[in-house]
């Protein structure tokens, strides 16, 4: 069976039902891929879904296309190049976001967010910090290039990675930290994770509400801690939202420079 996301926002007039293909020519994705074992009847169902979701993520952040494909970096996979017990993934290698066909549905913010914390870090910083994500290379020092855009995006790290002293780690760090060791893992306490976690939870909290983008971030359902909290929320979702809204408006104005 097709999965249907929950949505609420406005509709979305995608003309003579698209196809991947109309994606791609859309927001300029690398390449988009397909799984062999993806039925002809399901492709339909899922362009469509993932059509209105990169709509829905574009519409949220208040950006171009471009920044949704990344400057024409970024690939797609769906139900193909995934692994073993994973519903979804990033693969900085190759730059490619990967959906399982039956599994992936609401980790797309997440993932994208990924994409957009690996592209960022060689505009971010005035060093070669080879391919290390952005939220890594900022918790190790890397000295940040004086850009507007710039600025408002360390303000956002502090406010997801910092306590309100700026001195010390987070309580949402400080949770995560405690969720690896309590299951012996390092995963739960990496800055590219929990910069994701925090996004997607700004993703579902957004007045236009999309499954497909973001699901399962709420308090209610994080029995581990690793996501914000209520007052969290609170005060990192401004933050992203003015940086993006910056980025949009730079990319607008500077097509050939971000």
């Amino acid at each position: 069976m097709a999965y249907t996301p929950y949505r609420r926002g406005p509709s979305r007039n995608l003309g003579a039902s698209p196809g991947f293909s109309e994606i791609r020519n859309f927001f300029n994705f690398r390449s988009i891929r397909l799984g062999s074992w993806v039925k002809d009847s399901e492709r339909q169902i899922a362009a469509g879904n993932f059509f209105i979701a990169l709509l829905d993520l574009q519409e949220i952040l208040g950006v171009p296309t471009e920044v949704i494909s990344l400057r024409g970096q970024l690939s797609l996979h769906y139900g193909a190049g995934g692994r073993p017990g994973v519903s979804a993934h990033y693969q900085p290698s190759a730059r490619v976001l990967a959906l399982a066909k039956n599994a992936g549905a609401g980790s797309l913010a997440h993932e994208w967010f990924h994409a957009f914390d690996h592209y960022v870090a060689q505009h971010l910083f005035a060093a070669n910090v080879g391919e290390r994500f952005a939220t890594t290379a900022w918790l190790a020092d890397f000295p940040v290039k004086s850009h507007p855009l710039c600025t408002a995006l360390t303000a956002l790290y502090k406010g997801v990675f910092l306590d309100e002293t700026n001195q010390k780690a987070s309580s949402l760090v400080e949770r995560s930290v405690r969720a690896d060791r309590k299951n012996g893992q390092l995963y739960w306490s990496r800055p590219e994770e929990i910069g994701a976690r925090a996004f997607e939870s700004f993703i579902e909290d957004a007045t236009l509400r999309n499954s497909f983008l973001a699901s399962g971030t709420l308090p209610e359902n994080d029995s581990l801690g690793v996501y914000p909290n209520r007052l969290e929320r609170e005060a990192i979702s401004p933050l992203f939202e003015r940086y993006f809204r910056l980025l949009g408006q730079y990319v607008a104005t500077n097509p050939q420079n971000s």
